[in-house]
C-alpha cells in the first residue's frame, strides 16, 4: 500500500484528504508542522509528500527546498497562494507539482499516480540505458566523464555523485538517453510533468541553469547542455 505523508494544518483540509486517500487505499499520515513532517519522513518512511506552504513553524517555497535535502520521494505542494512566481519557486526548490486550493481530489490523485508513476520506472534500466550492475553501483565510483547512477538515483561525474531534484533528473536521464538530440521546452515539460500537470518553460529554463551550476566546469560556457536558440536545449555526451 502507497504510504502518503500529508503535512498540513488546516483540520477541515487535513481531514477530507485522510478520509478520500484512505478510501482509495493509500496508508495516510497526516502531522500539522514542519518539524513533525520531518520527523514522520523517519518514522512512516512515506512514498509521496503532500505538502502545504503556510504551517505554524514554517512557510514559504523554502519549505520544498528543506524537504528535498532529506528525501528524495515525490513532493507536491498544496497551497492557497495562486501566483505564478510562487509556484515557479516550489519547483525550482524541489517540488514535482502544485496544486491551489481548492482543488479536485480527483485531480489531486491522478496527479499523484502521475509521479508515482515516473517514480518506479525510474528503477528499471532502460535498454538504451544498459549499464551493468556493477557500474551503477560500485564501478561508477572508479569511472571519468557522466554516467547516471539509476540505484541511488543521482548524477555521477568523474566519481562525484551529483544530487538533483526529482525533475532535474527526469531532465538528465532524457537528455542521456538521446545525445545530441535537440528537445524543445515542449518536449521538456510533456516528459518532465506530463501535459496535465504544471509547469511552464520558465521553470524548464530554471531547472537547466540548476543542472549547469551542478555539472558544469563554467556554467556560462557549457560543455554538456547546449542552448539551441530559438529551439530548446541538447547534451553532447563527452
Amino acid at each position: 500500500m502507497t504510504r502518503v505523508l500529508v503535512i498540513e494544518d488546516d483540520p477541515i483540509i487535513g481531514e477530507m484528504l485522510t478520509l478520500y486517500l484512505t478510501e482509495e487505499n493509500f496508508e495516510v499520515q497526516r502531522v500539522e508542522s514542519a518539524r513533525e513532517g520531518k520527523f514522520s519522513l523517519g518514522t512512516f518512511n512515506p512514498d509521496i509528500l503532500l505538502l502545504d506552504l503556510m504551517l505554524p513553524d514554517a512557510s514559504g517555497t523554502e519549505l520544498c527546498a528543506e524537504f528535498r535535502q532529506l528525501t528524495a520521494i515525490p513532493i507536491i505542494v498544496i497551497s492557497m497562494k495562486p501566483s505564478v512566481t510562487v509556484r515557479i519557486q516550489a519547483i525550482s526548490n524541489g517540488a514535482d507539482d502544485f496544486l491551489v486550493k481548492p482543488f479536485s481530489m480527483q485531480e489531486l490523485k491522478v496527479r499523484m499516480d502521475a509521479v508515482l508513476r515516473r517514480t518506479a520506472n525510474l528503477r528499471t534500466v532502460p535498454t538504451s540505458l544498459a549499464h551493468s550492475r556493477e557500474t551503477s553501483q560500485s564501478g561508477t565510483e572508479a569511472q571519468r566523464g557522466l554516467v547516471l547512477d539509476l540505484e541511488r538515483r543521482t548524477i555521477v561525474l568523474d566519481g562525484e555523485h551529483i544530487e538533483t531534484t526529482f525533475s532535474e533528473y527526469e531532465i538528465m536521464k532524457l537528455f542521456y538517453q538521446h545525445p545530441n538530440r535537440v528537445f524543445s521546452r515542449e518536449e521538456l515539460i510533456n516528459a518532465v510533468r506530463g501535459i496535465d500537470s504544471f509547469i511552464n518553460d520558465r521553470a524548464i529554463d530554471v531547472h537547466v541553469t540548476n543542472l549547469r551550476r551542478k555539472l558544469e566546469k563554467n556554467p556560462k560556457e557549457p560543455q554538456f547542455i547546449k542552448t539551441v536558440w530559438g529551439v530548446g536545449y541538447k547534451f553532447i555526451k563527452q
